[in-house]
């Protein structure tokens, strides 16, 4: 099957590392379009994946954004429209991996009349979206022959919204268990080189963002015994400068200066995790998925992760991980001790949840899953 994937960015977050993945499995006969230049479309090339970049520059186009911002956006979006109505036409299916590539793939499938999937990374609720873009991902949405969803939860949110639920088929992301197997040798380098040899390190992998919480991961570490340090891997995205000033005047303010180590953006996730000895998911607010999580699993490390959406799809709580409320930084606090003080206990908790990770998200049953709804929903609609 020939297919034409969108997407809106040239950062790699979770949506596109998905798609980079899907991508691969496709890549004798697919191409990617991405809206802006960045990391993204340069580690597709590196992939031998065939991807164009559509526009030089990112599109301002914002979750929150009212009618004129939507006007304006979408007045952007037509030579892309053009482009793609194009090029789709080389191709079986228009598949869009974020909203405004599904802005721009529903109007594009329109003039060349092929058939559209949307995969559907994010929950559609008054938390992450405005009233007028809830509204406009559902209309176009509905025009689509398949709308994959990351989670339960992202679906069941699409279906409130206004989804027709008869499209919405839910598959987790995937993942290839053995790019997260590193030896004990590698992960007393990579502790040594960060000067954390002695300490018990509690990772946190994320853009610097007010949602995803790390605040609440200081809050939490000031809590906690003075052997417990932490290291924050990522930064800021879309204009959050401010909120990652203000988690380093947190650091000082709680002194904890010295317990705090921040990354900044690393290629090499995998190794940093296998380093740490609990891995913390801190988001404040539903996470539709959650791919850290199931990282840290993979890594055979123990995880705590924020009680709420696509999080408890992936966690068992007490058995393969540990659920704590979201934004409750004393609750976190008793599970880091825990986890601190019961390292038996912990060792078994990251058994566990290794074991689920590969039997649930491994990427040949998720790639098999996403072959099967394709020629399901969009076969008998193929030229």
């Amino acid at each position: 099957m020939k297919i034409l994937f969108l997407d809106q960015s040239g950062q790699l977050g979770g949506a596109e590392l998905c798609l980079a993945d899907l991508a691969a499995h496709y890549r004798d006969t697919c191409r990617v379009c991405t809206f802006a230049p960045g990391p993204f479309p340069q580690r597709l090339s590196q992939q031998k994946i065939a991807v164009d970049v559509l526009a030089e520059k990112s599109l301002n186009f914002q979750k929150q954004g009212g009618l004129g911002q939507a006007v304006k956006s979408i007045k952007q979006l037509w030579p892309l429209i053009a482009q793609v109505s194009r090029l789709s036409s080389h191709y079986d299916c228009i598949y869009a991996n974020t909203q405004k590539a599904l802005v721009v793939g529903a109007i594009a499938s329109f003039f060349s009349r092929r058939p559209l999937v949307y995969h559907l990374h994010d929950i559609i609720s008054a938390e992450h979206f405005s009233a007028l873009s809830r509204r406009i991902i559902i209309t176009f949405a509905n025009r689509a022959a398949l709308v994959i969803a990351n989670s339960q939860a992202s679906r069941a949110a699409f279906v409130g919204a206004g989804g027709q639920a008869a499209l919405a088929q839910v598959v987790y992301n995937g993942f290839n268990p053995d790019d997260y197997c590193r030896s004990d040798q590698s992960r007393s380098q990579i502790r040594a080189k960060l000067g954390l040899s002695d300490q018990f390190v509690v990772g946190h992998f994320s853009r610097l963002s007010p949602w995803k919480g790390q605040h609440v991961l200081l809050d939490a570490l000031a809590h906690c015994p003075p052997q417990v340090c932490a290291i924050l891997v990522g930064d800021a995205l879309f204009g959050e400068e401010d909120y990652a000033a203000q988690l380093r005047r947190q650091a000082e303010e709680l002194g904890l200066g010295e317990r705090v180590k921040f990354l900044g953006f690393r290629p090499d996730i995998p190794e940093l995790m296998s380093a740490c000895d609990l891995i913390a998911h801190t988001s404040t607010a539903a996470e539709p998925f959650g791919r850290v999580i199931v990282e840290g699993m993979l890594s055979d490390r123990p995880v705590v992760a924020a009680a709420a959406g696509g999080a408890l799809e992936i966690i068992e709580p007490e058995q393969t991980g540990w659920l704590a409320p979201p934004g409750d930084s004393d609750k976190l606090a008793d599970i880091i001790a825990m986890a601190y003080h019961h390292p038996e206990l912990a060792s078994e908790i990251a058994r566990r949840g290794q074991a689920a990770a590969q039997s649930k998200f491994g990427i040949t049953s998720v790639n098999a899953q996403i072959d099967k709804l394709l020629k399901v929903s969009i076969g008998h609609q193929l030229p």
